[in-house]
């Protein structure tokens, strides 16, 4: 019977589709991810695997698993995933596109919204038994409606965020590496990274990891933006100097962030981020509705019976 790990513990519902015709072995945590040496040893006769964003499949892995034939990634992004690795094995990958595209994009807009208008300086203030009460410019934030708004990265995430600027009226840039026809439709317009940075009232990061987009928010690029702007960042934490970002903040260079995502995760309370006012910081729950993650979860399982029985993957990278 052909064996399939799966790297963390998820819907047993949905892990129950593969028990009928496959060896199946679950990882009992949720929060913690598999060891290193435990995934190797686990992996070693899998056929199959459903992997997380924090397990590295690379050549070890790749070659210490020799029945191997597909690795589904739970995740859009596959950044750890050694792909020229995958081919030379002729393992198959798939990832999670368009099934959490909605929820991400909901969960950037409400970072902004956050972001702009002090909410959560705000609920702190409230909570500790700080509000004094009423003044004119007490938790004055800024305006989204009728703001510019430069998309870095207009996939399929950047353009379900870009069709929920249209109620507020914002003027939409965006840089990618190509004209997007969605984009355009929206009215979008296509502009140079530096036009992007220094016309918006509001940066978001939605593009994936490359060599390219790494590190691509750094000090020069903080310093293009208009001090009154807010960077918000969904993609992945290694788009940003995270030094840089700390110290764009904190010296007003510009007003604020809000992130989802970290270089290195998860981050802890002596993070540089952490008590920076005018930061916002989440645990990385772009997708995280039940019924979204339930899809990606299904979408992986679908994509390795369908590889294990001899058909083809739904939604192969690559």
């Amino acid at each position: 019977m052909k064996k399939i790990v799966i790297t963390r513990n998820i819907n047993p519902d949905i892990v129950d589709k593969l028990r009928k015709d496959f060896e199946v072995s679950v990882w009992e945590e949720d929060q913690k991810p598999m060891p290193r040496e435990k995934f190797l040893e686990e992996t070693r006769d899998a056929h199959a695997v459903l992997t997380m964003l924090s397990d590295k499949v690379d050549e070890e892995f790749l070659s210490n698993a020799p029945e191997l034939k597909v690795v589904a990634n739970l995740a859009v992004g596959f950044d750890n995933i050694d792909l020229d690795a995958a081919r030379r094995h002729e393992v198959v990958i798939t990832n999670t596109p368009d099934v959490l595209t909605e929820t991400t994009a909901e969960l950037a807009f409400t970072l902004m919204l956050v972001s702009a208008r002090k909410v959560l300086a705000a609920n702190n203030e409230l909570m500790e038994g700080n509000w004094s009460g009423w003044s004119p410019y007490h938790m004055a934030g800024t305006d989204v409606f009728g703001k510019t708004v430069g998309i870095f990265g207009m996939g399929s995430i950047g353009a379900a965020f870009a069709r929920r600027l249209a109620g507020f009226r914002s003027n939409i840039l965006y840089h990618n590496r190509s004209e997007s026809e969605a984009a355009n439709d929206l009215g979008a317009k296509l502009v140079s990274f530096d036009e992007l940075l220094s016309q918006s009232d509001f940066v978001l990061c939605a593009a994936p990891l490359t060599e390219e987009t790494k590190h691509k928010f750094d000090a020069e690029a903080f310093g293009k933006m208009k001090d009154t702007a807010h960077f918000i960042n969904i993609g992945r934490g290694a788009h940003v100097v995270e030094d840089d970002l700390a110290e764009a903040v904190s010296s007003g260079v510009i007003a604020g962030a809000a992130l989802d995502v970290f270089e290195n995760e998860p981050i802890g309370a002596d993070h540089q981020f952490v008590g920076l006012d005018n930061m916002t910081l989440l645990p990385h729950i772009g997708s995280a509705s039940v019924a979204t993650r339930n899809n990606m979860m299904n979408l992986c399982v679908n994509n390795i019976m369908e590889v294990l029985n001899g058909g083809r993957p739904i939604t192969p990278v690559g």
